[in-house]
C-alpha cells in the first residue's frame, strides 16, 4: 500500500523542535493503578491543562460522555479548551509514547509522515490490540500517510515492534537506545533480529546513523529498559542522564556504566556531547512494589517543560538544573508519585507531532 512513499529526506525531529500538537490518551484502565485510579484523571487533567495554554492537544477518548466529564475536571485548572480536540479512539492504556505514531518530517518538501511500528504491549501484557490500531485511526484523522516499518526474518517480511520510549533522537542522525530493551531475549520485541539488522532498519526508517547503545534501564521499569527513564537528548549536542550516588542501590552500577558510555560517545561530526547529570529520587515503592520513578521522564513542549517530581529531597535540585538549561521555557513540576504506580510518567503519556514550515 505504501510502496510509493519514499523516506528520502525525512527525519525524526528532536522533541525541543517546533510542535504542531501533542497526542494524549485519557486514562481508563483501572488495573494499571490498583487502589489509586480515582486520583489519576486529575493528574492527567493537570498535564493537559498546562499543555493546552500554549499548544494544541489531541485527546483520545472512548465516547462523547467522557468529553463532558473531562471538561468538568479541566475547570479546576487554568486551561484553553479551544486548543483541546477530542477524538473517539478506543485504547487499552494511556501510554501513547509507545503505542502512538512516530512522526517524521521532511524539511525540504515541508511534508510529514507517520511511522506505524507494531505495538505488542512491551512483549509483556496480553491486552494491546486496541493500542496497536491507534496509528491507523490517527493517520485517517490527520490525513497523514503512514508507513509500516518491516524487516526480513527467515525470508519473511515482518512488521517491526518498537516503542517511542525505547529510543531518543537529536534530530541530527544520533539515537540513544538500550541493549536491555532492544537486544535482550527477555520481553523480546523482535525475535530473530540482530543488533546489526535492527540498526539497518532504524537507519532506513528514522534516518539515524550514530547509535549510542546504553546497557540497562532502571529497576522497577516494566518495559525492561526504556531509555526515556534514564537518558534524553535536550538539544542536538546535549544529553541529560540519570545518576545514582548511593552505592547500595541497584541503579548505581547500571547508571554509572551508562554514564561512561555517554562520556565516550560522539555526534555525527565526531564531537563529544555535553553531559548533564540528573540525580535519581530515592527508591519509590507503591504497595511494596518498586516503581520506576525518574526525573528523566519529562516532556518538552513548545513553551514549557513538564517535569515529574516525587516529593523527594532532590526535586528542588533537579528543578534548578532544568531552569538553568531550559532558559526559554517555563519548567512546571508535576507530582507523579501516584501516576508512576502505572509504571510511567509524563513522557510515557505524551507524543509530540512536529510542525512543518509552510
Amino acid at each position: 500500500m505504501n510502496k510509493e512513499l519514499s523516506l528520502e529526506g525525512f527525519r525524526m525531529p528532536g522533541e525541543w523542535e517546533s510542535q504542531k500538537s501533542v497526542w494524549i490518551i485519557w486514562p481508563y484502565n483501572k488495573k494499571d493503578w490498583p487502589g489509586l485510579f480515582d486520583n489519576i484523571p486529575e493528574v492527567v487533567s493537570k498535564i493537559i491543562s498546562y499543555l493546552s495554554i500554549n499548544q494544541n492537544v489531541n485527546l483520545l477518548i472512548r465516547n462523547h460522555k467522557d468529553g463532558i466529564k473531562i471538561k468538568m475536571i479541566l475547570k479546576k485548572f487554568k486551561h484553553k479548551i479551544s486548543n483541546i480536540k477530542f477524538h473517539l479512539i478506543p485504547t487499552n492504556r494511556i501510554w501513547v509514547r509507545d503505542s502512538g505514531p512516530i512522526f517524521l518530517i521532511n524539511d525540504k518538501t515541508n511534508s510529514k509522515i507517520i511511522l506505524n511500528f507494531r505495538f505488542n504491549g512491551w512483549a509483556k501484557y496480553k491486552d494491546f490490540q486496541k493500542d496497536d490500531k491507534i496509528n491507523f485511526k490517527i493517520s485517517k484523522i490527520t490525513q497523514i500517510k503512514k508507513i509500516e516499518p518491516k524487516v526480513k526474518i527467515k525470508n519473511k517480511l515482518k512488521k517491526i515492534v518498537l516503542e517511542g520510549g525505547a529510543i531518543d533522537v537529536n534530530g541530527q542522525g544520533s539515537i540513544i537506545l538500550t541493549k536491555e530493551c532492544l537486544l535482550s531475549n527477555i520481553q523480546e520485541r523482535n525475535p530473530g533480529v540482530s543488533k546489526f539488522k535492527l540498526e539497518k532498519v532504524l537507519n532506513k526508517y528514522l534516518n539515524v546513523s550514530n547509535f549510542i547503545w546504553l546497557n540497562k534501564g532502571i529497576e522497577g521499569d516494566d518495559t525492561h529498559g526504556h531509555v526515556d527513564d534514564i537518558t534524553r537528548f535536550v538539544s542536538k549536542n546535549t544529553i541529560m542522564t540519570a545518576i545514582e550516588k548511593n552505592r547500595n542501590y541497584k541503579n548505581y552500577k547500571n547508571l554509572k556504566e551508562n554514564l561512561k558510555i555517554l562520556k565516550n560517545s560522539k555526534n555525527t561530526n565526531g564531537k563529544k556531547f555535553k553531559i548533564i547529570k540528573i540525580p535519581m529520587p530515592k527508591p519509590l515503592y507503591v504497595n511494596n512494589t518498586k516503581v520506576p520513578a525518574s526525573y528523566l521522564n519529562f516532556y518538552i513542549a513548545n513553551k514549557i517543560v513538564l517535569l515529574p517530581v516525587f516529593n523527594d529531597k532532590n526535586d528542588k535540585k533537579v528543578l534548578l538544573i532544568f531552569k538553568k538549561f531550559f532558559k526559554s521555557r517555563k519548567i512546571i513540576p508535576i507530582d507523579c508519585s501516584e501516576l508512576i504506580w502505572g509504571f510511567g510518567a509524563i513522557h510515557c503519556m505524551t507524543q509530540q507531532e512536529p510542525s512543518v514550515s509552510i
